[in-house]
């Protein structure tokens, strides 16, 4: 049985549905059941049977195009706007679309550039940026490293600097005092 591509195409989609109609078990028809294009065939049938009973059925059949016209967006602006309005619009858009053809022709101008060598060659440069990447991570890991350990050897150097000061203040003061009281005792002897 020679089937076309649409057909075949049609019966596999039928079958997608029907496996998540059913899921993982067997459809209807392995246990004897139709299958839901049977139906969907009977369905058809029998509309069919009924639009061809039917006068006013036969004539909108005959007149799908034109509603399919009617149904159309644009077929209302077609009607109702004329072409010199059409023309006011494009002409109050000028700017815009000026714009944007500059920006094309650059694209253009620039396309040789996207489609060289260099660009082409970069996703097999990837996994060497990715290196870099990780290993730049690295550096600047181990650079907030060193800035720590230098804030806290800043901050011990200006603790230590505080406690010298203060014992050379004590120890001016108590070499003050016993110059004094040597100056005393030497008056008084």
């Amino acid at each position: 049985m020679d089937v076309c591509p649409e057909v075949s195409k049609l019966q596999a989609r039928v079958a997608d549905v029907e496996s998540r109609l059913y899921g993982e078990r067997r459809p209807r028809e392995s246990r004897g059941g139709p299958k839901i294009a049977d139906g969907l065939m009977r369905i058809q049938n029998t509309l069919a049977n009924i639009a061809g009973k039917r006068e006013r059925i036969k004539i909108l059949y005959k007149k799908i195009e034109d509603l399919k016209k009617y149904l159309d967006p644009q077929y209302m602006d077609r009607l109702v706007i004329p072409d010199a309005m059409k023309l006011e619009f494009i002409l109050a858009e000028e700017k815009y679309i000026l714009e944007h053809a500059a920006l094309l022709e650059q694209l253009s101008i620039l396309q040789p550039f996207l489609d060289s060598e260099h660009i082409k060659a970069v996703p097999g440069h990837a996994s060497k940026l990715q290196t870099l990447s990780q290993i730049h991570i690295q550096q600047q890991d181990q650079s907030d490293e060193i800035t720590e350990e230098t804030k806290r050897l800043l901050e011990d150097y200006n603790k230590m600097t505080v406690l010298l000061s203060k014992q050379f203040v004590q120890w001016d003061e108590m070499l003050t005092q016993m110059e004094a009281a040597n100056q005393v005792k030497r008056v008084l002897d």
